[in-house]
């Protein structure tokens, strides 16, 4: 089977088993398990922070962020697509009493500044009193610019706001402005002759917020766990959250040596999800060019690509794709258009895309 569904269905590779079964274990909730620590004190020198927390996902990680910062009666501006907004079940309002204020995106995903700035509360009893700025990147796929964040965090701190990023895929988005900065070198651009070693990327990435959320289990292949980095005092108020949360875990370095031997070892390998994601686009757009453009990919960024999909064709392919093992998510969108999203990951390899390419021809050939 190829899963193109999420880059959370990879499962551990062989290096990743070993070190599951060689790690030191302890006790995390009473703080002595090594593994863990060692995981916390890795990431937290990886992307410049004073500490971590390891937490059981990216839903908990972000709402102990919010707890973390905010107050009952505080509001979060969020984006209306953002996971901290829409796919996390409330939490922050129900769990926190945090109120979210929902933003539109821009086409470039962005939140316009001016947008953020106008919905930030006076301080007056009427309101709730805007505590947060929450960004995400990458965002569908899409990465923010960095002279975006650099302005955001510019506006908050003008304003007296913490910034929360939930990086669940900011390696992704590392490795996509490394990509650009080697390009812009190539091409005799200024702009290029940054630092563009992902790694240092991401702590660039970081530098503009006072938490981040850091997945371990999507692209860079986990099979449990994030991280949320701050201060040492916000990650003190952290791990009380995430024991009344539930999230504390006993011996967790089981879970944790493979959350060290990811980042050690799988971050520079997202550069081949990313080039298998443009291949797999390039290759769609190809063969909608010849059903009157019934299929048409989005240029993704890094490693997932959305697919709009006429409604005259979709049933059929989504079902000539479930009977040949590709698996995909697909949704009615709007006006007569499906929406797939492909996402590309470690489990997922060269023949994968060939595979699920030549699958959609042959489905297309015998409309």
């Amino acid at each position: 089977m190829s899963d193109f569904r999420s880059d959370t269905v990879t499962r551990p590779t062989p290096a990743m088993r070993q070190a599951i079964l060689n790690a030191e274990v302890g006790d995390d909730v009473y703080g002595d398990d090594p593994s863990v620590k060692q995981l916390e004190a890795h990431a937290a020198r990886l992307l410049g922070f004073e500490a971590a927390v390891f937490a059981t996902s990216g839903t908990q990680s972000n709402l102990m962020a919010l707890l973390s910062q905010c107050e009952r009666g505080d509001e979060a501006i969020v984006g209306q697509q953002w996971h901290t907004y829409r796919w996390e079940a409330g939490g922050m309002a129900v769990l926190g009493s945090i109120q979210p204020q929902a933003l539109e995106h821009a086409a470039d995903s962005t939140i316009p500044l001016e947008a953020i700035e106008s919905a930030i509360k006076p301080d007056d009893a009427h309101f709730a009193r805007t505590r947060i700025i929450c960004m995400e990147n990458t965002t569908g796929g899409t990465v923010l610019p960095m002279d975006y964040l650099g302005a955001v965090r510019a506006l908050a701190t003008r304003r007296g706001l913490s910034t929360h990023l939930d990086g669940a895929r900011l390696f992704n988005a590392a490795t996509e402005v490394s990509r650009r900065r080697v390009a812009g070198e190539r091409a005799g651009d200024d702009q290029g002759l940054n630092d563009h070693d992902p790694r240092r990327v991401a702590r660039e990435i970081c530098s503009h917020f006072d938490t981040v959320s850091v997945c371990l289990s999507k692209g860079l292949g986990a099979p449990v766990g994030s991280l949320l980095l701050g201060t040492q005092a916000t990650i003190a108020k952290a791990r009380r959250w995430r024991k009344m949360l539930g999230g504390g875990l006993r011996q967790a370095g089981l879970l944790a040596a493979a959350g060290l031997h990811a980042l050690e070892h799988h971050i520079d390998r997202l550069a081949d999800d990313h080039r298998r994601a443009r291949t797999l686009a390039e290759g769609l757009a190809a063969i909608g060019a010849g059903c009157d453009n019934m299929i048409r990919p989005r240029s993704p960024d890094t490693n997932i690509v959305f697919v709009d999909i006429d409604a005259r064709i979709a049933e059929r392919l989504n079902e000539g794709l479930q009977q040949r093992g590709i698996a995909v998510n697909s949704r009615a969108a709007y006006g007569g258009v499906h929406q797939q999203r492909w996402v590309t990951h470690l489990d997922i390899d060269d023949d994968d895309i060939n595979r699920a390419l030549d699958t959609i021809r042959n489905i297309v050939a015998r409309r």
